[in-house]
């Protein structure tokens, strides 16, 4: 079967894209995914250096996929540093996540460029989670609706700066969250359509009827479902409304329980089901360590054991893990793993266009997966083909 480096997971309840096979087996080399073993069924013969893990019947599903987060264990993407990115890189593996998006915050377009052109240098190091690209929040948002963006460097759409900051990111700016509302003729927002970007409609005021036509433009996602936009109102459901409704539209959801209240979570859910709904942790520096203060942006951020706020008490990104959101999905009504699986793996796979080698369990594809038990407690994550965190 060739050379290179060879793990060998047998003894696992496999959840694949179409099927959940009982006590079956893995193959993976050189971090793909070459066969996958039907009930106690095994390989003939195995060549090359052989790992092989007992899995005792747990679940394996696909490495959780984080489209926005701005830092974690005392790092941020704006840190503009290579031992930012490998510290984020390290420390996500133990909650899941195998790949995310670096996501920039609205900053001076020279701290901006800082953290783009380190990502297009950044080389992913074997055994951590995979930066697959950027998620850009702002510049281009409703300074209402700005949430914990810093004021002064909200800036109008602008195409050439788009393109400009494009190439310095080396082509990776994947995900873009910006007021849809600010793009009067819809121009920039088709442009960046066209040019392959996933289109987030957030930090925004716009209403139902505004939604409806960034829609037309080319918009496609919503950031931080709840969260600095228009709620739902009897008399406009706001985009709130257009993400439940709109079958369009795909919504980032921080599941914390703070962010959006447990019985938000369960709202959204029956109406927007697991196809629609990406879990996302929006994280910053303060993620993995005590509370105490912190900063977002230039700004002072004030952490306790729950939650992040600015000086008036605007939350400020989150310290939740993703595990946590999946888990605190898991107990809502009708959400089953396979739920959990299409909203923290399959769906931001199929919304950044990587689905053809991540986001699931197939032959050929990326083997980042987790080992997990029924409450989905971590106990092995493998970050393509390699063990990157063990329970201890």
């Amino acid at each position: 079967m060739g050379n290179g480096n060879v793990l060998y997971i047998k003894n696992g309840k496999i959840f694949t894209e179409n099927q959940i096979i009982m006590n079956g087996s893995l193959l993976i080399e050189n971090g793909k995914i070459k066969e996958i073993y039907p009930e106690n069924e095994q390989p003939a013969k195995i060549t090359g250096q052989v790992t092989t893990i007992d899995a005792q019947h747990r679940n394996i599903i696909p490495g959780f996929i984080d489209g926005h987060i701005h830092g974690a264990n005392g790092a941020d993407v704006m840190d503009a540093t290579e031992t930012a990115l490998d510290t984020m890189a390290a420390v996500l593996p133990k909650e899941g996540t195998t790949s995310f998006l670096a996501t920039t915050i609205t900053q001076s377009p020279e701290n901006i460029e800082n953290a783009l052109v380190n990502v297009a240098n950044y080389e992913n190091k074997p055994g951590q989670a995979e930066v697959i690209g950027v998620h850009l929040e702002g510049p281009f948002i409703e300074k209402s609706k700005k949430g914990a963006q810093p004021l002064k460097y909200i800036m109008e759409p602008n195409i050439e700066q788009f393109n400009k900051w494009q190439a310095l990111s080396g082509n990776n700016i994947k995900t873009i969250t910006l007021a849809p509302e600010h793009d009067t003729d819809g121009s920039f927002i088709s442009y960046l359509q066209k040019s392959g970007v996933n289109v987030s409609a957030g930090h925004t005021g716009t209403d139902f009827a505004g939604m409806k036509k960034a829609i037309s433009y080319g918009v496609r996602q919503v950031t931080h479902l709840c969260n600095a936009m228009t709620g739902i109102h009897h008399r406009d459901i706001g985009v709130v409304g257009a993400a439940l409704q709109l079958e369009e539209l795909r919504a980032e959801l921080i599941a914390d329980g703070i962010h959006v209240s447990l019985e938000m979570l369960q709202l959204i859910y029956d109406n927007m089901g697991s196809e629609r709904l990406i879990l996302i942790t929006d994280a910053m520096r303060a993620k993995c360590l005590q509370p105490g203060n912190y900063e977002l942006g230039g700004q002072p951020v004030k952490v306790t054991n729950d939650r992040a706020v600015l000086d008036d008490g605007t939350l400020a990104g989150s310290i939740l893990k993703m595990v946590q959101g999946a888990q605190n999905m898991l107990q809502l009504r009708d959400v089953t793993i396979e739920e959990v699986i299409k909203m923290a793996a399959s769906n931001p796979a199929k919304q950044l266009q990587v689905y053809d080698h991540k986001g699931s369990i197939a032959v050929g594809k990326d083997a980042d997966l987790l080992l997990v038990d029924d409450k989905l407690t971590i106990e092995m994550t493998i970050c393509r083909g390699m063990a990157a965190y063990r329970e201890e």
